[in-house]
């Protein structure tokens, strides 16, 4: 259990700190302009609605400066196979990339919806002060006009017949707002489970619309709604000193002048700029080795309606587990469809197998099918790394894959046969698989070999019993590609059969993301 606790325990810091620095940049510029004499005036028009307004758009900035970061898959390659901080537990980190992304995306709703709903009681307020006639110092204030010499105008409303519509619609701040919200729904939406798994196209082209996004946040802050009192006007009417004789402001023989004010700079872009420079490297890159050529030397039609493609490209070289986007450019240009490898790094190609389970799939495979066409048009992009690449860093391997996900064991039991084939003696993995007959082929129809691949739901806490007692003090990875409910399962039974002891038996839980 310790190791097992080591990884539990740095997911937990990597999760807390997140959380603090959103905590922290929210006190932070709560109490800034909640606090601040800059924005005294501005607070006797909006409250506090300018404060969580505020802080709810800084934990914004944040969190869309994260955001693009889990999906920059060629850096998290470097990171996993290259750089020795990344090893053993810290490495472990980035298989969770999918699921940090998730959680940003939803700290980010969470705070859209802050900010939303604090904009949309600081309009009434600008909108109310405007139109009052009594006199009060959020009706001076709202009258103020940048026509007057000497003074800059603090609401943004400026005439009593100016609506609240009319403002979002025709100020940059406003427009920008609607169309990310707008973005930001769509993307939330098409990004559930049910539709990523039955609507795989929704969800495609909808989420790209986080270019709109961020272009949008880009400049958002452009056209400075949220108003602050000038340095040199503070200077003249502190608002400690002059706020109470507000009504002599005018007067020639008047201490305090009319205060004047400036637009909170635009903030948003210096969040962003640096991971959306960095995404669109990663996606020149991509779109540079999606480019290069790739021949097809095989096509094999499998049961069940899967299709296996044999491929080659120049300068293509593979680990085991890893993966790649798959495009088709006679089906969709834009449409990128990730598949597991399922050769061995030791094979003179490079494979994959497709099952028909949606729009595009099922296209692909009849394609395929016509036998009087010629062979379509196959861009790659990839290979990215996955869990499963360390699995020969473990002496003993438990490989669990549920319906088309046995796919990433293909590749390691493929390069466990040439390894014991070639006598290699760095390979760690003490493997004495056993595998049922349950296939009535010849070969098991994704490694091929003799040893067949049981297809079933085994009873877990026989297994894991098993493997801890024939491996009393080995390390042992399991590794799974299939659905969140097993994951939950087997993370469990990991936990639950790790020796208290670390130089005994210590089951460490992998699984596949895309």
């Amino acid at each position: 259990m310790g190791n097992w606790v080591v990884n539990h325990w740095l997911s937990v810091l990597v999760l807390a700190t997140w959380l603090g620095l959103n905590v922290f940049l929210f006190v932070h510029a709560f109490l800034l302009y909640e606090k601040a004499d800059k924005y005294y005036y501005t607070r006797e028009i909006l409250g506090s609605a300018l404060a969580w307004a505020r802080a709810s758009a800084r934990c914004l900035n944040f969190n869309s400066m994260l955001i693009l970061l889990p999906m920059c898959r060629n850096l998290l390659s470097f990171l996993r196979g290259t750089c020795s901080f990344c090893r053993c537990s810290l490495k472990k980190q980035l298989d969770h990339n999918l699921t940090f992304h998730k959680l940003v995306a939803y700290m980010i709703c969470l705070h859209t919806a802050i900010h939303i709903i604090a904009h949309l009681f600081n309009f009434e307020r600008y909108s109310s002060s405007r139109q009052a006639t009594n006199g009060s110092l959020a009706s001076v204030l709202s009258s103020l006009s940048q026509e007057e010499e000497g003074v800059s105008w603090l609401n943004p409303i400026k005439s009593p017949n100016m609506t609240v519509t009319y403002v979002t619609f025709t100020s940059i701040p406003g427009l920008t707002g609607v169309i990310i919200t707008i973005a930001l729904v769509l993307m939330v939406t098409s990004a559930t489970e049910f539709i990523r798994r039955n609507y795989f196209e929704v969800f495609w082209y909808t989420h790209h619309v986080f270019i709109i996004y961020f272009i949008g946040l880009g400049i958002h802050g452009i056209g400075g709604i949220v108003r602050g009192q000038t340095e040199e006007s503070i200077k003249e009417n502190h608002p400690h000193r002059c706020a109470e004789s507000f009504e002599t402001w005018n007067d020639h023989n008047s201490h305090c002048k009319p205060p004047r004010f400036e637009g909170h700079p635009a903030e948003s872009w210096k969040w962003i700029l640096a991971p959306v420079v960095l995404y669109i490297f990663e996606r020149i890159l991509r779109f540079y080795r999606s480019q290069q050529q790739v021949v097809i030397t095989k096509v094999v039609m499998h049961p069940s309606k899967v299709l296996e493609l044999q491929m080659n490209k120049r300068g293509f070289s593979m680990e085991v587990g890893q993966y790649i986007f798959v495009n088709c450019p006679s089906i969709s240009y834009l449409e990128w469809h990730p598949f597991t490898l399922t050769s061995g790094p030791e094979e003179d190609f490079f494979s994959i197998h497709i099952r028909a389970v949606g729009d595009w799939t099922e296209n692909l495979l009849r394609t395929f099918e016509q036998q009087h066409s010629p062979v379509p048009r196959i861009q790659v992009d990839g290979p990215f790394g996955t869990a499963s690449e360390d699995v020969f860093h473990y002496e003993v391997a438990m490989l669990v894959g549920a319906g088309i996900g046995v796919t990433p064991f293909a590749s390691i039991l493929k390069s466990i046969w040439y390894k014991f084939q070639h006598a290699d003696h760095s390979l760690k993995t003490q493997t004495a698989g056993h595998a049922a007959l349950n296939f009535d082929k010849a070969t098991d129809i994704l490694t091929g070999l003799k040893h067949k691949t049981f297809f079933g739901r085994p009873m877990w806490d026989n297994e894991f019993c098993t493997i801890a007692t024939t491996h009393p003090k080995s390390v042992v990875g399991v590794f799974l590609c299939g659905p969140q409910a097993l994951a939950k399962s087997l993370r469990k039974c990991c936990h639950q059969y790790s020796s208290l002891d670390p130089r005994k038996v210590q089951f460490f839980f992998n699984k596949e993301n895309f």
